[in-house]
């Protein structure tokens, strides 16, 4: 049974940083892509970072560029989204989901979210 569970969410002060992990168990990683998407009240959730297992690969959204990263620990099943310089819109409950690829695939596989909050 595939599970994603997510954690690290908390309230950090804009310009600060936090990083989440993705725990992912039931299917094999080098097959797969783990994105993290987020969504704010009253907004539609929106793709934030995805790194494709089989090359590596990441690809961001436009509002993150340049301020998180993704990375990977095999040996833990668990996916990291590094966050910085950290802005009040990047408020949103944040999730991780797995598919076959970054794009062009449905995300099967949904964790359950953790909430971030930038405030000061």
């Amino acid at each position: 049974q595939v599970q994603l569970v997510e954690s690290g969410g908390g309230l950090v002060q804009p310009g600060g940083s936090l990083s989440l992990s993705c725990a992912a168990s039931g299917f094999t990683f080098d097959k797969h892509a783990i994105g993290w998407f987020h969504q704010a009240p009253g907004k539609e959730r929106e793709g934030v970072i995805c790194i494709n297992f089989s090359d590596n690969s990441t690809h961001y959204g436009d509002s993150v560029q340049g301020r998180f990263t993704i990375s990977r620990d095999d040996t833990k099943g668990t996916v990291y989204l590094h966050m910085n310089s950290l802005k009040p819109e990047d408020t949103a409950v944040y999730y991780c989901a797995a598919a076959t690829r970054c794009s062009g695939y449905p995300w099967d596989y949904w964790g359950q979210g953790t909430q971030v909050t930038v405030s000061s």
